[in-house]
């Protein structure tokens, strides 16, 4: 270990010496390291971007869906979905699920009652989807027991309301003969410029609170059965939950089917292998750069090497000497490569950069800053190995020549 570190005082010793030479290959070697780890964490998170975007319009994954359709005059009501759907997830213990059915409710707005698109959902959904709430709250299991029906619209139904908050505790009617006043929880952005007025209700509050007339409305509610399953149990829950629903329901047609999404790891791949392959590339130019500027350092060193030969200094310990010079000097430039990748990814605006902010950042990644120093490391030794050669066959006679 003594000749390791002296090895080690030695080569930063020299580096201090030759600070001048070395600086500016150094300076390409930090900021290829800064780029590869930087970019290697902002895949990452431009990957955890994609992944909750999806997941806002898709569930996560992996999120089962079961359909249900009547296809004989012998099918039963749809009353009786409801309780084949419950059934099939009390015999599978599945966690998270939700009913998941979008309509058209009449509302009472300021210039008039009109139909607006309206969602009714189990509060399960707020975290299968990732629901955005930007207002007040979602929704609770306990709310399923309120005494009027609570909803979480978006910001243009609060505007067309006339509101533009929740502290005056804004309520609109909702129904059209016999209408029931429902309290606004919750708001979420618009998804889009032109969006209309649209409302979020828990679907047993929606049959409960909201009878239409005979001309149509809510009519046969069929609502889609969304569930979130672990990966590895999604085939084989995917058979099992259309198989028990169908034969819980005579006459009826199921359907199951998953969100599965195999495009994300291609793209999480190929941009990892884009970041790696610029950042090599300027790395390479930092070492050829480096390997000049030692060569000719080793020149002006002739003297000093012959002479340690002449004090008994062998040929190992001149070679890794030398080479330890490089490898000091990229592994110093890479430390400040990988600060400063760390300090850019910590204040990127994610706003800004991704639409939106995530609500599960990921942590910046320790194999990215393990990556950066590796490479700037292995830089370093490839860069050190031609000095380090020419060094060993300098002879102690030549300390007389120069």
């Amino acid at each position: 270990m003594t000749g390791v570190v002296g090895a080690l005082v030695e080569a930063w010793d020299e580096l201090r010496l030759h600070k001048m030479r070395v600086l500016l290959a150094l300076i390409g070697v930090a900021a290829a390291v800064m780029a590869i780890t930087a970019v290697t964490a902002a895949v990452q998170m431009l990957t955890q971007a994609y992944t909750e975007t999806t997941e806002r319009q898709m569930g996560r994954q992996i999120t089962l869906a079961i359909d249900a359709y009547p296809m004989s005059e012998q099918a039963g009501p749809a009353t009786q979905l409801d309780a084949a759907y419950e059934l099939a997830l009390q015999r599978y213990d599945i966690t998270w699920a939700t009913r998941d059915w979008y309509t058209q409710v009449p509302f009472r707005f300021p210039d008039g009652t009109r139909p607006t698109d309206v969602r009714a959902v189990d509060p399960d959904l707020g975290t299968m989807q990732r629901v955005d709430v930007v207002q007040g709250r979602w929704f609770t299991d306990a709310d399923t027991d309120a005494f009027a029906p609570l909803l979480v619209v978006n910001d243009v139904f609060l505007e067309q309301l006339g509101f533009t908050g929740l502290d005056p505790r804004p309520t609109v009617l909702l129904g059209d003969e016999t209408p029931v006043r429902a309290t606004i929880v919750g708001v979420t952005p618009r998804a889009w410029p032109d969006e209309g007025p649209s409302a979020m209700v828990l679907y047993d509050q929606l049959a409960r609170w909201y009878t239409p007339d005979a001309a149509g409305g809510w009519g046969q509610p069929v609502p889609t059965l969304k569930v979130w399953v672990p990966p590895d149990a999604a085939a084989d829950l995917s058979v099992r939950l259309e198989r028990d629903v169908a034969a819980a329901l005579p006459g009826w047609e199921v359907h199951s089917y998953d969100n599965r999404n195999g495009g994300l790891g291609m793209m999480d791949g190929a941009a990892r292998w884009v970041a790696f392959g610029v950042g090599g590339f300027a790395l390479l130019l930092g070492g050829l750069g480096l390997v000049n500027i030692a060569l000719v350092t080793v020149r002006h060193r002739i003297r000093e090497i012959g002479i340690r030969r002449s004090f008994g200094a062998t040929s190992s310990r001149i070679f890794f000497g030398v080479l330890m010079e490089s490898v000091v000097a990229t592994a110093v430039a890479g430390l400040v490569g990988v600060v400063l990748a760390v300090a850019v990814i910590k204040n990127i605006p994610i706003d800004v950069v991704f639409g939106s902010g995530l609500q599960d950042r990921p942590p910046f990644p320790v194999s990215a800053a393990l990556v950066g120093m590796a490479c700037a490391t292995g830089v370093g030794a490839l860069a050190g190995v031609i000095p380090a050669t020419v060094a060993v066959r300098v002879k102690v006679i030549d300390a007389i020549r120069y």
